[in-house]
């Protein structure tokens, strides 16, 4: 597969290392077992074997048949990454980091986590490999995802309400990353979406990429020939840029990225990155992050804790300005719609993030000839927001 890079660590002008001093010398040292390690047939191997025998890989692609007819358009399939061991495609990616942790030598792990379901991946792969597991969530997030902060100590993790800024993502991104600055000798951040410094967009993207290998390779078994959209929710970006990857170099092949618009993008309350942000530099990377006039991060809302972030990963932000992808805002409330109609179709409860790209599909598939096709991932399972969804709704639960 042709990767997007022009340079190492650069999406055209994206990406990047904007770090402190003191992780210089640490994620170089990465860079380097990484390089290492994805070409390593023993790491391959085990890998490969924690994937399919944990993690429940392949993932299935299923034909919504239900959907396709009531929506009158085209053929619909969904990626099943919500039925993945953890319930999110997350453990693709902390599968192969952690592993990496372990054999670089590092006893402890550290990470960030919005919706939980990053989190809980972190937790699971580091009781299975025996290191250490410390977590920051920021507190909003922590009394919304209450389920999954409980999944997280079941696993032995120990959970850090962060109460800066927004008490959201990014804050526990920003907390995340100072801890790793005080820890660097036994500690290894494993990163939750295409974001960050180089070399962590390029690394989530490619353990992620397995989606998509999956995928082409599955819909060319089924129908005989590729889709003609292929989409995914983004928030950072991992699950899309998972699903898009082998996609790439497919130019018949529509991509679409979902974004959360919240109460709408004429608001002040939304995430939608690529339609409201601009370029600029956090979180270790040039990308597009929103922003008020001075240039300073602004706060961001969606009714989904995994899409509230203020960027986007660098890879997304160069496919949207070499008009590779496609993205586009659905709202909360398009979002709910989503996830109520799927559930009641398929008899599919998917992650809130998820119901952004079906509500997507929605709106899409009744524009399609009944010969097209499209691709969708479902990136996770929504067991962590149905009392979320039940409040949206005016329907109080007792969890």
């Amino acid at each position: 597969m042709e990767q997007t890079e022009n340079k190492v660590g650069r999406f055209g002008e994206f990406g990047g290392q904007y770090i402190p001093e003191t992780l210089m010398n640490e994620i170089k040292q990465l860079e380097k077992n990484y390089e290492f390690y994805k070409n390593d047939k023993e790491f391959n191997d085990e890998l490969d074997t924690l994937l399919r025998e944990y993690a429940s890989r392949p993932s299935l692609l299923y034909y919504a048949e239900k959907m396709t007819k009531d929506l009158g358009g085209a053929k619909i399939y969904f990626k099943r990454e919500d039925l993945n061991h953890t319930g999110s495609h997350k453990i693709n990616n902390v599968l192969g980091q952690v592993l990496m942790a372990k054999k670089c030598g590092k006893t402890r792990v550290i990470a960030e986590t919005g919706a939980g379901q990053h989190g809980v991946a972190t937790a699971t792969a580091a009781a299975l490999l025996g290191l250490e597991c410390e977590i920051y969530m920021g507190r909003v997030d922590t009394e919304r995802q209450a389920l999954n902060v409980y999944r997280m100590k079941l696993l032995g993790a120990s959970v850090h309400p962060v109460d800066s800024g927004t008490a959201t993502l990014k804050d526990a991104v920003n907390e995340a990353f100072k801890e790793w600055t005080r820890r660097i000798d036994d500690t290894m951040y494993i990163i939750g979406s295409t974001m960050g410094p180089h070399p962590f967009p390029t690394i989530v993207r490619d353990f992620q990429s397995v989606i998509s290998k999956e995928a082409r390779q599955q819909i060319l078994e089924k129908e005989g020939r590729l889709p003609d959209v292929v989409m995914a929710c983004v928030g950072g970006g991992s699950n899309a840029m998972g699903t898009f990857y082998n996609f790439i170099n497919d130019k018949e092949v529509r991509l679409i990225g979902c974004e959360a618009a919240g109460k709408g993008i004429d608001t002040d309350l939304y995430a939608a990155t690529i339609a409201k942000g601009e370029i600029g530099v956090f979180h270790g990377m040039k990308s597009l992050f929103c922003q008020d006039e001075e240039g300073q991060i602004s706060p961001v809302y969606s009714i989904s804790a995994g899409l509230d972030y203020p960027g986007i990963g660098p890879e997304h932000a160069y496919l949207n300005a070499t008009k590779r992808a496609e993205y586009v805002s659905i709202t909360d409330d398009e979002a709910v719609d989503a996830f109520e109609y799927i559930a009641r179709q398929e008899g599919i409860i998917c992650a809130i993030e998820s119901a952004h790209a079906v509500a997507e599909v929605i709106k899409l598939a009744p524009t399609m000839s009944k010969d097209q096709i499209i691709v969708c991932c479902l990136s996770g399972r929504g067991d962590k927001d149905v009392a979320a969804i039940a409040r949206y709704r005016g329907v109080d639960l007792h969890e």
